[in-house]
């Protein structure tokens, strides 16, 4: 199926693909559905391949979450947008894929994206990719890299597809790996649009656009460091937290460290010095510093995050939602490729604390909690994998070792100031160790959901994201150590 969508002509895709992929979606839902590492709770596309979430957005009295979609293949092959929409970021009503790369300036891929609400409309913006043929590294030359943009007036129906920018509109120093647009407000009414780049000298860096009525845009700055961290600059948002300005990217070729940038690809962010400016200033006069503040922070320290996106609720909380997965890893591809394939984060609400970002579990989570578990000989047993524990009050510190063991062959421990999430047998599908660096531990959190594990130390401190595959249907969770309350609920 996947070589005969490839095959078609655009007038085809346009005219035939939508129901080829209904009726392909309904002939395979119910059996993918049925696999044995389903999750219950976290967002799957419902047949092929997911990554990026896109377009996360709070309009017409309900949470609206895209995200890149394959799904002709579990592996990644042509690239749609699928749909989902929700009223509490809890319950999900799949509402099909509405871009499909059906015209000359998306033909190879409806690539990643966001949405803004404004004047009672959606406005939704993404990459749309187009590779020449011929002799082309698709680097340098080859590669077409258009900002499209779509109107909806109720979030079910779109506008037709407008190209807003192509190769021509960024920067000379910029190769043909341009991509990701982000959009936000600012306090004036005028917009502003950060793109993700490759330049030509292999820095990563960050476009920035203004733009007044969200059709016209002009170039206003570039963002990079002063000596390369990464060579491209993937999925970049600006937004605001407590006053401070967070400018969040991710970037590829960042070599590791024992301790940091353990993924083959990173996600993180940097946060704006008093010495340049916040997110609520106009941005005027900052083209004579294009170097943003070296220190990077990563989001998440375990195996499987990438491509976060934020967005802002009606109440004013920044959420978080990251694909639960790495692009190019060894392990990437899973035991679940057979019909589907990854999953993206529960959603994260975050704070400003102690010169960093705290993640935790939208509050919303909490009416999925079904019984409490008890614990049968000091372990917790979680029906089909499914739960949540938290122990708090842990005498955990740079000389008390503590270990939490989740089935055979994965534990969670800290020790010596290492948190370590370690697998040593096949319920890692390849996964093999991840630490991070922590003063101390008094509380874990760990969400369970059949094939992922979500793990927030110390409030959100540190976050560690895994895909997991017991063999058996049941996950047994023991702690090993000293706590003064250990809570667990069947979800």
């Amino acid at each position: 199926m996947e070589k005969r969508a490839q095959g078609m002509s655009l007038q085809q895709r346009k005219d035939d693909l939508p129901e080829i992929l209904r009726r392909f979606e309904q002939e395979n839902m119910q059996k993918v559905a049925a696999e044995k590492y389903r999750c219950h709770f976290h967002l799957m596309a419902p047949v092929g391949w997911l990554n990026d979430p896109n377009g996360l957005s709070y309009f017409g009295d309900r949470y609206h979450v895209f995200f890149q979609y394959s799904p002709f293949a579990v592996n990644g092959g042509m690239k749609l947008w699928g749909h989902y929409t929700s009223k509490d970021l809890v319950q999900y009503k799949y509402e099909g894929a509405p871009f499909l790369p059906d015209e000359t300036y998306d033909k190879d891929g409806v690539f990643s994206g966001s949405a803004i609400v404004w004047k009672d409309k959606m406005y939704l913006f993404y990459t749309g990719n187009v590779e020449e043929e011929g002799d082309h590294d698709y680097i340098h030359s080859g590669r077409g890299a258009n900002v499209i943009r779509v109107i909806s007036e109720d979030g079910e129906h779109f506008s037709a597809k407008q190209c807003i920018l192509t190769n021509a509109d960024y920067p000379a120093e910029c190769t043909n790996q341009v991509r990701d647009p982000k959009l936000f407000q600012m306090t004036d009414g005028t917009f502003r649009m950060v793109l993700g780049a490759w330049l030509q000298d292999d820095k990563g860096a960050v476009l920035l656009y203004s733009s007044t009525d969200l059709e016209h845009f002009t170039f206003e700055q570039l963002y990079t460091t002063e000596k390369a961290f990464g060579y491209m600059w993937e999925c970049p948002d600006i937004f605001a937290l407590d006053g401070h300005r967070i400018l969040a990217v991710c970037p590829q070729g960042v070599p590791s460290e024992a301790e940091q940038y353990q993924n083959i690809y990173q996600s993180g962010y940097f946060i704006e010095t008093e010495e340049t400016r916040t997110v609520d200033a106009s941005f005027k006069g900052i083209k004579e510093n294009r170097n943003v503040n070296p220190s990077f922070i990563e989001w998440d320290m375990g195996f499987d995050f990438y491509a976060p996106q934020t967005f802002e609720t009606p109440a004013g909380r920044r959420i978080l939602i990251g694909w639960a997965g790495v692009p190019d890893a060894e392990y990437s591809s899973n035991p679940t490729n057979e019909g589907w394939q990854h999953s993206l984060t529960v959603p994260r609400e975050l704070r400003y604390h102690n010169a960093k970002i705290y993640q935790l579990p939208i509050r919303e989570l909490g009416q999925l909690r079904k019984k409490e578990i008890l614990p049968e000989k000091e372990s917790y047993v979680l029906d089909n994998g499914c739960g949540e524990l938290i122990f708090d009050g842990i005498a955990a510190s740079s000389s008390a070792a503590i270990c939490v063991q989740i089935g055979t062959g994965c534990s969670l421990s800290y020790e010596k100031g290492l948190v370590t999430l370690q697998f040593t047998d096949d319920s890692g599908a390849g996964r093999g160790k991840r630490v991070a660096r922590c003063e101390a531990v008094h509380k874990i959190q760990i969400l369970m959901d059949v094939s992922i594990l979500e793990i927030y130390i110390n409030d959100g401190e540190i976050v560690m994201t895994s895909r997991i595959f017991f063999p058996e249907k049941d996950a047994t969770v023991r702690f090993l150590g000293q706590a003064e309350m250990i809570q667990a609920w069947q979800l």
